[in-house]
């Protein structure tokens, strides 16, 4: 018999948990512990921040539906992971023993690495239904009043997609309203060119969003970094391609949304072999840490190096395809250690996205994620938006019935009308 334990209730932990308990022995058991009692579906923040969505449209129960499937939930935050004695420390001071491990957190919000950024500053987030619920509250009052708006992600960000989409979800929610005039808007990231999404650039994504914000009115700043953030002002340092300041700018603003960069989170952070220097999990082919072997890792919290370098620092995406395969891969390498043998799968790592724009979006391509490609594909159109509105609902469905079935491939796949990607 073994105990299973995946740290984590997100896309990648509470996938990691129903796909691991179907290919798990009968007399294992499969643990989930998070310190959330509930499960968000993370793409639906944009719209949770002007009011499209509520808490309620996005956030299903953890205990309910793993429990009904056979997986233990045990809501306590994760204190520190002891690799060294196979044990997971708790909040509450409970030790929960492992056979093997599953890192499926997510990431640490790093929004203490820039002055005034955050929640707790003066900005707003979608990386969290709680931040995206308190950026809803502040839109309200926005849009009584609108002024300038500053939207984008900072300097080593590695998720540029949200951004992207809050954008244009916030100019199609203006422009609905009839206050579009009244907001000049400014997208600052740190990436090289719009459309870079910490890729390297997707076909022509750069010329197809740099067109995209033009039609929109909305100006652009790269390879900008974030100095620091005050009450209505950001200030932003712009870099040449050789890494020099060309020029400062301080931006007013009456509504900002900024993305952070990630971190490992406390729990995993400077255990030696366990994480890179920023905290991520160092993981093989196999999604299984090299010092410690029955420790695996799948989503945001698993180390991927940048594609290129950047004059501002870039991070790489983890797309909800390549995580779906992440949980494949690790659920069959553990059973087959379970069963005797060495680990065999290895997860694909394309990407492909579902990118929505308010009331049209942009969908991409990307085959392998790391150039150069065999497949590099961008297009945009009404029908991405139609596309990503059906999928949060089927995402959610099969979350609540327990689903084993690579949701990604199945459903984004079929709107792409492409059959497997190889």
């Amino acid at each position: 018999m073994a105990h299973i334990v995946i740290l984590g209730a997100g896309v990648g932990g509470m996938t990691m948990a129903y796909e691991m308990k179907e290919e798990a022995r009968p007399q294992d058991t499969v643990t989930v512990i998070s310190n959330h009692s509930f499960f968000q579906f993370t793409p639906s923040n944009p719209w949770v921040a002007v009011n499209w969505r509520s808490r309620d449209d996005i956030t299903i129960p953890c205990a309910p539906y793993l429990e009904k499937k056979g997986i233990n939930f045990i809501q306590v935050a994760a204190k520190r992971v002891h690799p060294d004695k196979n044990q997971v420390e708790l909040d509450n001071g409970q030790i929960v023993d492992y056979d093997y491990l599953i890192i499926a957190t997510g990431p640490k919000l790093a929004f203490d690495e820039v002055e005034g950024l955050g929640p707790n500053g003066h900005t707003q987030s979608v990386c969290h239904v709680d931040h995206a619920v308190e950026a809803g509250k502040n839109w309200e009052k926005f849009v009584k009043d609108p002024g300038p708006i500053v939207v984008g992600a900072v300097q080593g960000a590695s998720c540029y997609g949200p951004a992207y989409e809050f954008a244009f979800i916030m100019d199609t929610d203006l422009r609905r309203r009839k206050i579009r005039d009244k907001v000049p808007m400014t997208y600052v990231t740190a990436e090289p060119y719009p459309g870079h999404l910490g890729l390297g650039g997707v076909g022509d994504s750069q010329g197809m969003l740099e067109s995209a914000m033009r039609q929109r009115h909305i100006k652009w700043i790269c390879n900008a970094k974030v100095t620091k953030v005050e009450a209505g002002k950001m200030f932003v340092a712009e870099h040449n391609f050789k890494g020099e300041v060309i020029k400062e700018h301080e931006l007013p603003f009456k509504y900002s949304m900024m993305l952070p960069a990630f971190k490992g989170i406390d729990a995993v952070f400077g255990i030696e072999g366990l994480t890179n220097p920023r905290g991520f999990i160092t993981a093989d082919n196999y999604q299984r840490n090299a010092k410690f072997p029955n420790i695996f890792s799948v989503g945001v919290c698993v180390a991927i190096p940048p594609v290129e370098t950047t004059p501002v620092p870039t991070g790489t995406p983890k797309t909800g395809y390549m995580i779906e395969s992440m949980v494949t891969a690790t659920a069959h390498n553990i059973r087959a250690l379970l069963d005797g043998k060495d680990p065999y799968h290895k997860a694909t790592w394309n990407a492909i996205c579902l990118a929505d724009f308010g009331d049209t979006g942009a969908a991409f391509v990307a085959l392998p994620q790391i150039p150069p490609r065999n497949v590099s594909w961008f297009k945009e159109g009404k029908w991405v938006h139609l596309a990503k509105v059906a999928f949060e609902k089927y995402f959610i469905r099969k979350m609540k019935k327990g689903n084993t079935e690579p949701i990604y491939e199945k459903y984004v796949l079929g709107v792409l009308g492409i059959k497997k990607l190889k």
